[in-house]
């Protein structure tokens, strides 16, 4: 009688067990239901089920499908096209979510009968979709293997028994979560650098992580694994590890661009707050939109426009940012500063949009004013003495009484500031009223106290002029501080020369002194020659020139225009310029450079070059990359000067002008110079490519000597190069111990591909910057062609009707080819024949 009852038993025990395993399977040819509450796939035990949800915010009436804990569409873990959707993956009442016979994942609007995203499955012998209980949708083959999961595509969440790498992220609208190769913790904005937070590792791991991988354990600890490592990391705890219940925790990346841990008991509905990445919310980049300001209430943060100038994007949702009321394109030389106390610009390591300056609180502030494309600065009264500058058009602040910092923002008119929190009029209270003529009362008190003052100023100034002397070195040193163009006399400059005495060198534009001005700031003054434009236009010109800010370029600190004098003050570079280095004999300490330093100086001026092509407001194209216009700092970084002569030398059209003195350097001129044809920035890379190579072998690249076989230094290179003798091309006073020849061998095929005979084959120089740097593979450079120009010397000058075209704005182009295509350059078909017969003849085609 016992055994009946206990096959009967077992097969009953049995059948459960099938039917559970069953329940929990998604056959081909499943589908789920938008219009259909009760349509869903569940896991084994219903923790997880997959269902289409409404918009849990309430703001759409959009559905989703989703994977949900606890049957609770607040807490969903995975949305179905959140990421890979253009629209986010909402759907709408009609839609469903098929697994079809051919084993493709698909969610389709049925209104429209459009896909709305899918998995790509399709063809790749899908059999079977599962559940299980750890929140993982899995498709899978015959054979059991996993085809596709979600916990290889997750969307804004990680949870328990999940493995997030390094290849994966987590995106919630602009805001973006992923691991770096370091095992570093990042949350970014927008996909772009700002990266408002990068979380390193822990103080107890001493080795470098190669493979990291993220979990969430089940007790509420954010872990990070690596092969590496013999243990996993603890990196974050919830307030609430390790308590006891069924409770359920997982990280969430907030449409907020914070990332927290959450807890949810077993059957309560709800999820709490165990952990937060960003303590202060406000520090999340653009947490308030463009130009919005995040600061604190009693509840929490609250969004808000920076003064009465501005106004909200959105009245209903302050987070959408705000606008100024008058643009500034309109104000015609009426822009002001709006003066914000305790308050911060939100600034982060690798930011483009962001200049940095050494400078006091004023300087801050009339820097970014006289600076057309800057928005804002904020000066940091942290005892850095920092200044940071934004020229983006968006950007992102905080405000609160423990920020010891003052920030600007640009408008247009008078300010007008916010009334304080909780503030009373004062007038309506008491039903006092000021009076009209009170107020015109003091108005002219005011302004006739100031004039007496200011004629009073005047009257002692001239009286006393070497007192006036004095105070105008003081100004002259604010106006330094704070990047603007400082104007000196002819008087002031000869004072500070020396009368020209202490000659530093000599360029195509001039003679170079050394300096020391009013305020004993030792600068180089620069006598330009040949200068053909008016007053006016100079000016226009060095006030651009000046609002050039880069690590790697020369800074202007100001000018002389009186007469026929026109001259440039630059900072001071101690080290002097690069050729003084590279070709001299000389090789006791401080006149021989490493090729540590060598490869910084070429790095650095790139990125110099760089800023000067693509991350100006208009390209500028330098004319004359030579080794004499790179200078060393006392640290020996390379800073590129000169840039911007060439609009000085040149007041004809903004786009292609035309020379009849082209000041050019034997050795360094891009074929186009001499063959008729524009002249854009990839002239520059020629250049820059030249440059290069002397850098590595320390050698002129025209030079021709027996060890050179009578060639040309840039082609025997080549040769060598070609042949695999790396080695030989390199400077022989370098020591073999201290070179790394993998930079070596990068830095040479570099300069091969910069001097090619085309420019459209030369890369930009964003893109050098990029291979130097080793983040770019670069291929093998075809051999470049010679350029011999007899009778060129270093700062001769070439005269006549062959070079033209010269464009100190235009962008990189490939070269025209066709007749049609010169014509639109501005060079007939007929010149652009001879142009071509003479730059054959001169490549020795």
């Amino acid at each position: 009688m016992g055994c009946p009852f206990l096959s009967i038993f077992i097969l009953f025990i049995s059948t459960g067990i099938i039917s559970t395993v069953l329940a929990a399977d998604v056959q081909l040819s499943s589908t789920l239901s938008a219009s259909d509450q009760n349509s869903k796939w569940t896991s084994p035990n219903n923790t997880f089920s997959l269902s289409f949800i409404q918009d849990p915010t309430g703001a759409t009436s959009d559905y989703f499908a989703a994977i949900i804990y606890d049957s609770n569409p607040s807490i969903a873990i995975w949305v179905a096209g959140a990421i890979t959707a253009p629209n986010g993956g909402a759907a709408d009442s009609t839609a469903t979510l098929s697994l079809l016979p051919n084993g493709n994942l698909e969610l389709r609007n049925g209104s429209s009968n459009s896909i709305v995203w899918q998995s790509s499955t399709g063809s790749r012998g899908v059999s079977l979709g599962a559940l299980d209980e750890s929140g993982n949708f899995v498709l899978t083959n015959g054979s059991g293997s996993s085809i596709w999961s979600t916990f290889d595509n997750p969307t804004d969440s990680i949870v328990p028994n999940q493995n997030f790498t390094r290849n994966q992220f987590l995106r919630t609208g602009l805001y973006s979560f992923r691991i770096l190769d370091n095992g570093n913790l990042t949350l970014s904005w927008n996909g772009t650098d700002i990266q408002y937070y990068n979380s390193g590792l822990n103080s107890s791991a001493t080795v470098n992580v190669s493979s990291p991988t993220l979990n969430i354990l089940p007790i509420g600890i954010i872990s990070l694994s690596d092969p590496k490592l013999a243990n996993p990391l603890d990196l974050a705890y919830s307030s609430d590890y390790a308590e006891e219940g069924n409770i359920f925790r997982f990280v969430k990346l907030d449409s907020d661009g914070n990332l927290r841990i959450y807890s949810s008991a077993r059957g309560s509905g709800s999820k709490t707050i165990r952990w937060s990445a960003l303590s202060n919310q406000c520090l999340v980049f653009a947490y308030c939109g463009n130009f919005g300001i995040c600061s604190y209430n009693d509840t929490g943060p609250v969004c808000g426009c920076p003064s009465q100038n501005f106004e909200l994007v959105d009245p209903r949702d302050s987070r959408k940012g705000c606008r100024r009321k008058v643009d500034l394109q309109t104000c015609q030389g009426n822009e002001t500063m709006l003066q914000l106390d305790h308050t911060v610009l939100l600034t982060y390591p690798s930011q483009f949009n962001t200049e940095l300056f050494s400078t006091g609180f004023q300087p801050c502030r009339s820097n970014c004013l006289l600076a057309p494309p800057c928005v804002g600065s904020t000066s940091l009264a942290d005892g850095s003495g920092f200044c940071y500058q934004k020229v983006s058009t968006y950007i992102s602040g905080y405000q609160s009484p423990a920020v010891p910092s003052t920030t600007f923002f640009k408008i247009c008119g008078q300010p007008i500031p916010n009334p304080p929190l909780g503030s009373v009029d004062v007038s309506k209270k008491s039903g006092w009223k000021l009076k009209p003529w009170i107020v015109v009362v003091v108005v002219l008190i005011t302004l006739f106290c100031l004039i007496v003052a200011e004629g009073g100023l005047w009257w002692w100034c001239y009286k006393n002029s070497p007192k006036f002397g004095g105070l105008s070195a003081q100004y002259a040193l604010l106006e330094y501080a704070s990047g603007a163009p400082v104007q000196f006399s002819y008087k002031e400059l000869r004072r500070a020369t020396k009368g020209f005495k202490e000659k530093l060198g000599a360029g195509g534009f001039g003679a170079v002194y050394r300096a020391v001005l009013a305020n004993r700031t030792v600068a180089a003054v620069k006598q330009l020659e040949g200068i053909e434009q008016g007053e006016k236009q100079f000016r226009m010109e060095v006030a651009t020139i000046s609002s050039t800010h880069h690590l790697n370029l020369v800074r202007l600190i100001g000018f002389c225009s009186e007469g026929r004098h026109r001259l440039l003050v630059y900072e001071f570079m101690k080290n002097g310029s690069l050729d003084n280095f590279l070709f001299s004999s000389e090789e006791r300490s401080g006149k021989f450079l490493n090729w540590e330093i060598r490869y910084n100086i070429a790095l650095g001026t790139a990125r110099g070059i760089t800023y000067l092509h693509e991350e100006c407001r208009d390209c500028i194209v330098h004319c004359d990359i030579k080794p004499e216009n790179i200078l060393l700092d006392e640290n020996y970084n390379a800073k590129v000067s000169d840039f911007g002569l060439a609009k000085l030398i040149n007041p004809k059209d903004h786009r292609y002008r035309t020379l009849t003195s082209v000041r050019g350097t034997r050795g360094y001129l891009a074929p186009e110079w001499l063959a008729n044809l524009p002249i854009t920035s990839k002239s520059d890379v020629y250049s820059y490519g030249m440059v290069l190579l002397e850098i590595v072998s320390g050698k002129r690249n025209f030079e021709v000597s027996a060890e050179t076989n009578q060639k040309k230094f840039s082609l025997w290179a080549y040769e060598e190069f070609d042949r695999g003798n790396i080695e030989n091309i390199v400077d022989k006073r370098l020591s073999r111990n201290e070179i790394d020849m993998e930079q070596v061998a990068r830095a040479i095929q570099v300069s091969f591909w910069c001097i090619q005979e085309q420019p459209s084959q030369r890369p930009m120089m964003g893109k050098v910057v990029q291979m130097l740097e080793g983040i770019t593979d670069i291929g093998k450079p075809p051999a470049p062609k010679a350029v011999v120009v007899e009778g060129l010397v270093g700062g001769a000058s070439i005269t006549g009707s062959s070079i033209s075209a010269l464009s100190t704005t235009a962008a990189s182009a490939p070269v025209p080819s066709s007749s049609s295509s010169l014509q639109t350059a501005g060079i007939s078909s007929g010149s652009a024949m001879n142009a071509e017969k003479a730059s054959s003849s001169l490549l020795g085609n």
